[in-house]
């Protein structure tokens, strides 16, 4: 009797657990509501959209006061769209507003102006991620503007009073959220490029690499794929360590650069969104680019024809001990190696030494 009611206890706990933690969500929907939105408070988690009279009251008072220039109170208002969803419209100036994203968005303004930039980029955010159907232009504008301000700018003093500090870290996370976020060529490359400069500048080489190859990948025609290319030509080229050591760089970096040198000739035209100023300073920049192109392409065959050389030099003087068949293959070896040195690199001191390599072991074996 006892082990019959112990087994019942143990089936309930069972379910009880299974129930519990083990259940799929009803309403997938509403699970993803629940991610994106924080809800109301530490002790009441109620992520349940707003009740559309109690949203449209709010909305509406945090505009009075804040045409009254009551900026504190009408952003307490508004912020209170950052804990749970509204689909509420209104109508204001015979324009129907969404007063979620509206309120949001209007926060992120005074936020900006109050030089809490870092509040001001997760409304915004929490806009792109929640309302895809808000205008993702005047959105991911304010984004960039925002995420640039934040990597480049020296940050405003909390309250007038105390120091904020950056991180690099949350700089690159901003861009690559732009990114991600962004739907289309208008925003992602320039989101793109900023975190591949602040990554170099960071010293974190693989996130640049990361967001240089998504450029050139994915926004192939938009114009700053040219100044990709030459990036990541300069940090396959910075991790080189000689001629006598692995080419692997060397061979993406002079792969890099003929790609360039090939594709961008002549720079891409000037883009519908750029200025005339901007324009003017891609184009000086892209004639330096295209110069120091060349000359790394020069350095980087110069390199791979001295190894090449090392190579040969190596096979010469201790292919017998190595070689399977040396005797029947002779200079051979060696030869291919200064011959590739030569079609390497023709102008270069490599080559010179290749060339006086190549006649010595031909007459050395005629």
């Amino acid at each position: 009797m006892i082990h019959r009611f112990l087994s019942f206890i143990l089936f309930l706990s069972f379910s009880f657990l299974v129930d519990s933690f083990g259940a799929p969500p009803r309403n997938p929907q509403s699970t993803e509501k629940e991610y994106t939105f924080p809800g109301t408070g530490f002790f009441s988690k109620d992520r349940s959209p707003y009740q559309e009279k109690e949203a449209i009251t709010w909305f509406i008072e945090a505009n009075r006061l804040q045409k009254k220039g009551n900026f504190n109170k009408a952003l307490s208002l508004y912020e209170k769209f950052s804990k749970r969803r509204s689909d509420a419209t209104v109508k204001s100036a015979g324009v129907n507003l969404k007063i979620g994203p509206e309120s949001l968005f209007r926060a992120s303004i005074l936020r900006e102006k109050k030089g809490d930039w870092q509040k001001a980029f997760q409304h915004l955010r929490l806009i792109a991620e929640a309302y895809v159907d808000y205008d993702f232009e005047r959105v991911a504008e304010s984004l960039m503007r925002i995420a640039e301000r934040l990597a480049k700018e020296d940050l405003p003093r909390k309250w007038g009073i105390f120091p904020r500090f950056r991180s690099g870290n949350q700089d690159r996370l901003r861009l690559d959220g732009i990114a991600r976020l962004a739907r289309g060529p208008k925003f992602a490359p320039r989101a793109l490029m900023a975190l591949s400069e602040i990554a170099l500048k960071d010293e974190k080489d693989e996130e640049a690499v990361d967001a240089l190859e998504r450029i050139i990948n994915l926004y192939p025609e938009n114009f700053l794929a040219e100044k990709a290319y030459f990036l990541l030509a300069k940090i396959f080229e910075e991790r080189v360590a000689g001629p006598a050591y692995d080419q692997g760089s060397t061979l993406k970096a002079l792969n890099f650069y003929e790609d360039y040198l090939i594709l961008y000739s002549t720079p891409p035209p000037r883009n519908t969104r750029e200025s005339k100023e901007s324009f003017k300073i891609r184009m000086e920049e892209s004639k330096l680019r295209l110069t120091n192109a060349e000359n790394g392409r020069n350095r980087m065959r110069q390199t791979l024809a001295e190894s090449k050389v090392e190579v040969a030099q190596y096979l010469e003087n201790y292919g017998k001990y190595f070689l399977v068949r040396w005797k029947e293959l002779g200079d051979r070896p060696a030869l291919q190696f200064y011959n590739e040195a030569i079609t390497t690199a023709p102008e270069s001191q490599a080559a010179r030494i290749a060339e006086k390599k190549v006649a010595e072991l031909r007459a050395r074996n005629e």
